[in-house]
């Protein structure tokens, strides 16, 4: 067994600039670890069958749901359960996110537009 390489998320946040366009850095047991920069607002969506865990690591991530929100600040994590609606807002300028989800999921989940990402590029 080779030793695994250490990942750097600061080197690989500043290897991309644009939003919306999540990358996968990893992979384990079928998750992909994914980061993401955004910017404004996203659009409603849920994930029929998967869970996806969100820590921001810049900025503060408004999460918005259909009865509620919360506030997600640096260090801090979420999880949005399968199924449940969900609109990601960067409540500062700029956010920059690390997720987790299962290998194959689309940002968008539910909604295919413009802003679908069905192929994320590996850094």
């Amino acid at each position: 067994m080779s030793v695994p390489d250490v990942i750097r998320l600061q080197e690989k946040f500043d290897s991309f600039t644009e939003f919306w366009q999540p990358k996968v850095i990893g992979e384990l047991n079928g998750q992909h670890v994914k980061l993401a920069k955004i910017s404004g607002e996203f659009v409603w969506h849920q994930h029929e069958h998967e869970d996806e865990l969100f820590m921001v690591t810049r900025g503060t991530l408004l999460m918005r749901f259909r009865d509620g929100e919360q506030r997600i600040g640096v260090g801090e994590i979420i999880i949005v359960p399968r199924g449940v609606e969900h609109l990601p807002v960067a409540e500062t300028e700029e956010v920059w996110m690390l997720m987790f989800e299962p290998a194959g999921t689309l940002n968008t989940g539910n909604v295919v537009n413009e802003r679908t990402v069905a192929q994320p590029e590996h850094l």
